[in-house]
Parts: structure tokens; sequence; C-alpha cells
């Protein structure tokens, strides 16, 4: 049976067993200092992150589109990058897409069971017409959840190139995708609470996928916006 109990972002933090009974200060520097690490974390995977933005510069010179995939706020990350690529580099929305579980809505409002739907997954690429000239990066910090393992398996079988962002090593999501950036970056402070350091990781990686590739496609001069 798949559970969560072995997964590192789902384990107590040792530094915050008596979280509830710090100052504001100490939760704060505890906070502070536990973030300190995710960039440190983040460095270890620049490999696997150079090897997929390689991918989708490529994807995007052939006509493709990058899109992400991913539920709740792993799914909101995705949501959150797409946006700002059309104002941020003057590029159509369409160059890169992203799918949240449960739809539009589940950016503002969790849509409960949605991210355990991998049949969704596929069902929701199927509708954005993915194609094998697209790259489709799943998004979980678990890299367990079964909307995006679905929408992996869908994105290979029709012979996109596919890679995997989680703060797990040896995820389930890795084995479904080209290319793993896993990046681990321990216990969070409030246990399983992945919107804290999981998510500061995910984002770190998002802004360089999306920022490399538009500079590498000529969106950029010297170090400004075009």
């Amino acid at each position: 049976m798949d559970t969560l109990q072995h997964l590192v972002t789902e384990q107590r933090n040792e530094r915050t067993l008596d979280l509830s009974e710090l100052s504001i200060k100490e939760i704060i520097h505890i906070m502070n200092d536990e973030d300190g690490k995710v960039a440190e974390a983040v460095r270890q995977a620049l490999p696997e992150i150079e090897a997929v933005i390689a991918r989708i510069v490529q994807a995007l010179e052939q006509g493709g589109r990058l899109v992400y995939i991913g539920a709740g706020t792993s799914g909101r990350l995705g949501v959150l990058d797409a946006s700002e690529i059309p104002p941020t580099f003057g590029v159509d929305p369409q160059t890169v897409e992203a799918l949240i579980a449960g739809g539009e809505g589940a950016f503002v409002t969790a849509v409960e069971g949605a991210e355990d739907d991998e049949h969704q997954g596929a069902l929701d690429l199927e509708s954005r017409q993915l194609n094998a000239k697209d790259i489709l990066v799943g998004l979980a910090a678990s890299g367990r959840t079964p909307y995006v393992k679905g929408a992996l398996q869908y994105a290979r079988q029709i012979g996109a190139f596919t890679a995997a962002v989680a703060c797990n090593r040896n995820s389930i999501l890795g084995k479904y995708a080209d290319i793993a950036i896993e990046v681990e970056v321990g216990p969070e402070v409030l246990t399983g609470s992945t919107r804290l350091k999981a998510a500061t990781a995910q984002k770190m990686i998002l802004n360089m996928l999306t920022t490399t590739a538009m500079i590498k496609r000529g969106k950029v001069y010297q170090n400004l916006m075009i």
C-alpha cells in the first residue's frame, strides 16, 4: 500500500517539535534558517534543470509549447509562472500553458479529490491537444500525485518529452518522466505543509525554466525585457 510516511516532505522536522510553544521571533528565525537551505538543494539539481531547459528551447523552436501540470500548490505555481510569460516576454499566451487538477477554479478554491484522479490528468491534456512537439512538466512536491502521473503517462504515449519536478528523491513521477528534477529540501517547519520550502524550491526551478528558455529564444536584450 502506498503511504506518505516514508516521504521526506511529510516527515516531522526535529527543529520544530515545539513549534506551537515558540515566540514569534523564534518561529520566523527558524523559518528563515530552513528557507536558507532551499537554494543549495536546488543547486544540486542544476544539471537536470539545464537539460530540461535545453529541451524546452528545442520544443519552442519547433513550434511546440511548454505545458505545466500539477495539483494544489504545485498546480498554482505552474499557473502563476505561465501567466507571467506573455507580459514579461511579449509572447503568445499559448507558448507556456498550465493545467491544475480541478480546473481553473481550483487556483482559488481547493477541489477535494481532484489530485487523486489519474485518468483526468490524461483527459485534461487531450482537451488541450497536447502533441509530440510539446514538452510536459509535471509538478508535485510529493512526487506521487496520481493526476500528474496520469498526465505524464499520456504525454509519453503520444511522444511528447516529459519532465517531473518533485521534492523527494526516487519519486514515482520521476519514473514516468524523461528527466526528473528532484530537490530534497527536507521536512517542513509545519509538518506536511509543502506550500513552504517545497513550494519555494519549485518556484525557483520554474523561474529558471522559463526565464532561461526565453533568454535563449531571443526574448531578452542584455538584461532587459523586450
